[in-house]
């Protein structure tokens, strides 16, 4: 699923009242966090990921946490990542990319 700018600055402007569900820190990106990020996901579908470590190398971890969970990069501001993506279950999907709110 490709976002268009629209959408992307509708979810971007839904995460800013959201906290860090997972923090990337001295250990860096293990798989078990990438199962623990796969897992908000499906739950949240809009997350927020905070770098405390490897700040340098962000893009970098962005890019492989965005490939490995097939998940839309929605933006990198500071030290957090912000992703997206659809959950599975109909039942779990609250979030709408088209709207603000």
């Amino acid at each position: 699923m490709t976002l268009t700018k629209d959408q992307q600055r509708n979810l971007k402007a839904q995460a800013h009242h959201l906290t860090p569900l997972t923090q990337i820190g001295k250990n860096g990106l293990t798989p078990e966090q990438i199962t623990t990020i796969k897992n908000h996901l499906e739950n949240h579908e809009l997350i927020k990921i905070r770098f405390n470590d490897y700040k340098k190398q962000k893009q970098e971890l962005a890019t492989q946490i965005t490939q490995q969970t097939q998940a839309e990069q929605i933006d990198l501001i500071g030290n957090t990542l912000i992703i997206y993506k659809q959950s599975t279950d109909p039942a779990k999907r609250k979030i709408n990319p088209t709207t603000s709110k």
